[in-house]
């Protein structure tokens, strides 16, 4: 019970302080009526019993204001013996000590263990009787039942006040336990979105800046062997506008080693050109990342639009785009996953498969959407991708692990066939959600 002091790591609850005013106020209140009757009655001992009571009010504010007694279970029984002593005093000078009985019944029960408490109660109780029994010469019920009752309506009312504080201290530690939970479990919901965030980042980064800008360097080097084989026909290096100005007017296309410059150089600015057209692709997916906007291929035309620019873009092999069945509009987190993958296998193709010629294949079904990527490349073994060698792992094994979380994250189905000098054969299914699916 925590009338009085409750565990020193916990403040008053506001029950708390209430009963225990009103125990205080009991009590001095209870004395206090004892001194004023004696003196109103003008009682022969009138000075006694004021005194008396006084005595036990001292006794009892020095002990509620004294940490000890609370905090060590030898001191608040010392306490309790010299209250109780106090109280007998008044008990032998005045009959109207004995109403002083029902808060000590509290105090004993809240300082003591309760087999103790209970004891001490009972003493209390025989104490009283015996007082009254001393100042009336009529022997009634009463004088047994009004202290035997008091005694156990207070042994009741301590026993269920500590059942509830039993379980108000069970709930609120339960209270605690699922806040602490939740902070928990919001920590690491915090850290799986950024780990995902993450991830996502590098699948983004993987399948556009990355691929763009391995696309510009194949171009490039692509252009600079042009030029070494103009410069090596002869040809003086002149400046890119200068020949592009030739080149339209006609300038130099006569025979030998002439035409043999030109046509180079003409090989050059077409290499360049798409370069330029790569970097301002990679510029806009940049632009992307910070407006957090989908591909700008698919901000003004539809997924197989954009996979037959992409097809028509690849520098290397000859790749044809098909479409399969009735196009439908697909959500916007479909179409960005499956142009990244497209994007990512034919980079993969230009990269490492040595292909002459590749497919990709957007088929549309009832419930499911397939791209197919298929080449005549050299192949590789498809387990020896997993520890980051083979088709798809030269760019630090985001290839082809990137391309199947992709397609998990939206339910779908990633599958990769290949036999090394057999081709490479990659196919992504994703289940079409209900509304799109109609």
């Amino acid at each position: 019970m925590a009338v009085l002091n409750p565990p020193a790591s916990r403040p008053l609850t506001p029950v708390s302080r209430v009963l225990r005013l009103c125990l205080h106020a009991l009590l001095f209140g209870l004395l206090a009526l004892a001194a004023g009757r004696a003196v109103a009655d003008s009682a022969p001992l009138a000075g006694w019993v004021v005194a008396a009571c006084a005595l036990s009010a001292a006794v009892y504010a020095a002990g509620v204001r004294a940490p000890s007694v609370h905090g060590s279970p030898r001191a608040g029984a010392l306490w309790l013996a010299a209250l109780g002593a106090a109280w007998v005093a008044l008990l032998v000078v005045s009959p109207d000590g004995l109403w002083v009985a029902f808060p000590l019944y509290f105090l004993e029960l809240h300082l003591l263990r309760l087999r103790w408490g209970v004891a001490a109660v009972a003493v209390t109780a025989c104490a009283a009787i015996a007082g009254f029994l001393g100042h009336s010469s009529a022997v009634t019920p009463g004088a047994f039942l009004g202290p035997l009752l008091g005694g156990a309506v207070a042994v009741a009312t301590v026993l269920g006040y500590q059942a509830l504080y039993r379980e108000s201290e069970r709930r609120r530690e339960l209270i605690e336990e699922l806040i602490a939970t939740r902070a928990e479990l919001a920590a690491a919901e915090r850290g799986a979105g950024i780990l995902a965030e993450r991830e996502r980042l590098a699948r983004e980064i993987h399948d556009t800046l990355a691929q763009g800008l391995s696309s510009i360097q194949l171009l490039l080097r692509a252009a600079e062997r042009a030029l070494s084989e103009g410069s090596a026909s002869g040809a003086r290096p002149a400046p890119v506008a200068a020949e592009t100005a030739r080149a339209e007017a006609g300038a130099g296309s006569g025979a030998g080693s002439g035409a043999e410059a030109s046509g180079g150089r003409a090989a050059a600015l077409a290499h360049i050109a798409r370069a330029r057209e790569a970097a301002q692709e990679n510029l806009a997916e940049a632009r992307r990342f910070v407006r957090a906007l989908t591909p700008p291929d698919l901000e003004h035309g539809s997924l197989a639009g954009a996979l037959e620019r992409l097809c028509a873009g690849v520098p290397g092999p000859r790749v044809r785009f098909s479409l399969s069945g009735g196009p439908r509009e697909l959500p916007t987190p479909y179409e960005v996953a499956l142009l990244r993958i497209a994007q990512s296998a034919l980079a993969n193709v230009v990269r490492h498969a040595r292909a002459d010629r590749a497919e990709i294949t957007l088929t549309f079904m009832d419930a499911s959407v397939t791209l197919d990527i298929v080449d005549d490349g050299q192949g590789f073994d498809p387990s020896s991708a997993a520890s980051g060698a083979g088709h798809g792992h030269g760019d630090g094994g985001f290839g082809l692990p990137a391309m199947r979380s992709r397609a998990e994250t939206l339910g779908g189905l990633f599958t990769v066939e290949s036999d090394p000098g057999q081709g490479t054969a990659v196919a992504v299914t994703l289940p079409l959600p209900l509304e799109a699916s109609r």
